[in-house]
């Protein structure tokens, strides 16, 4: 059934890039949650929790909400790129971040502690504010990042044409 799905649209295909586009939407996606984390103090709260300096706790935020977009775009696969409901698939993903990053593995990484009180929510807030970004904006940049299979070199190195090519020439 999975092959059926696939064949008629449901999952990207190579020329669509769901990482690429998924990395730079997550990527866009984290000042918007930055600012409502700094904000709602919670920012300072999840740097001293990880024993981070600030900064880091930025930095090292903007990767792994780069790489949980990346995640998003190709688990989600074409429903992502839903302009009317993109946002909506995002904040749900931000919910789920929420329950597994914040919930789960902050603790882990800080020694037990969690965030409570308006920085917990903070960081809840944060999370449906990101996701919430991130489905708006991944439809847009998938466009932009889609590989064009009438432009000239891509369609030889995609499907049909590229099985048939000799494997040594691949």
């Amino acid at each position: 059934m999975s092959g059926f799905l696939a064949a008629h649209g449901y999952d990207p295909g190579p020329t669509q890039r769901p990482f690429t586009a998924g990395a730079i939407a997550g990527l866009l996606a984290t000042p918007p949650a930055i600012l409502l984390l700094h904000l709602l103090r919670s920012l300072a709260v999840e740097a001293r929790i990880l024993g981070l300096p600030v900064i880091l706790t930025i930095v090292a935020g903007c990767v792994a909400m780069a790489v949980a977009g990346a995640l998003y775009a190709r688990l989600l696969g074409r429903a992502a790129n839903d302009v009317r409901g993109g946002w909506l698939f995002g904040m749900a993903f931000g919910f789920a971040l929420w329950a597994a990053g914040a919930v789960f593995v902050l603790p882990l990484l800080g020694n037990g502690e969690l965030p409570a009180g308006p920085p917990a929510t903070g960081v809840f807030l944060s999370l449906i504010l990101w996701g919430g970004c991130l489905g708006a904006l991944l439809p847009f940049i998938q466009r932009r990042t889609h590989l064009k299979v009438d432009e000239p070199g891509v369609a030889e190195n995609l499907g049909p044409t590229l099985a048939a090519r000799d494997p040594a020439k691949r």
